[in-house]
């Protein structure tokens, strides 16, 4: 599987965050997307996730399902985790599993990252960190090749940090693909795409 951008150019707001650009990512392989604030890293993730349009260039998926968009095969997780604070951790994760299609059990996807515990506890009651875990929790219950991330390790501490680093290993010997916008290490070996930008 290989998925491309090929003179891709981004606007939003009347301004130009980057064109030109070149990118490739292919099974098996992580692309972290590094760069400075406002580089456009983030603008790319949504690219790619088919929740913005380039206005120039194109982004193409190769040995993905042919009757499927790039977006059905991909895992947007962005920065905020989209939860329903009423609703329990597991009545969440279960939303997003049926709603995405999702064959995996929850329990088990919940145990995955460590929050098999606090199943019934609802979301308003987490911690930040609990919090990132269960929006990876929505990787594991969705099975899907594409992994869209956009600073995927924010609020996680060392051991949940560890634990991440497991699941996209995981995912890449599956034969996955990994983009991560991100300002910190992935604790994964990864191939840089640097993003230009204000300092």
């Amino acid at each position: 599987m290989r998925l491309s951008g090929r003179c891709v150019r981004c606007v939003r707001g009347g301004r130009e965050v980057f064109s030109g650009l070149d990118f490739e990512a292919i099974s098996g392989e992580v692309l972290a997307v590094t760069g400075p604030n406002g580089s456009g890293k983030t603008s790319l993730l949504r690219l790619i996730a088919g929740l913005l349009a380039p206005v120039d260039g194109a982004i193409d998926l190769e040995g993905g399902e042919a009757e499927l968009t790039l977006p059905e095969q991909a895992h947007y997780l962005g920065h905020r985790d989209a939860l329903k604070p009423a609703l329990s951790v597991m009545e969440n994760l279960a939303f997003w599993r049926d709603y995405l299609g999702g064959e995996a059990s929850a329990s088990q996807s919940l145990a995955q990252v460590g929050l098999g515990h606090a199943a019934h506890l609802p979301a308003a009651f987490l911690s930040a960190g609990q919090r990132r875990r269960l929006s990876i929790a929505r990787l594991l219950s969705v099975q899907r090749p594409v992994w869209l991330l956009d600073e995927p390790t924010s609020a996680l501490d060392a051991s949940g940090q560890e634990m991440f680093a497991g699941l996209m290993r995981d995912h890449l010997a599956q034969g996955g693909l990994i983009i991560a916008a991100t300002h910190a290490p992935l604790g994964i070996e990864a191939r840089e795409l640097r993003m230009g930008g204000p300092a």
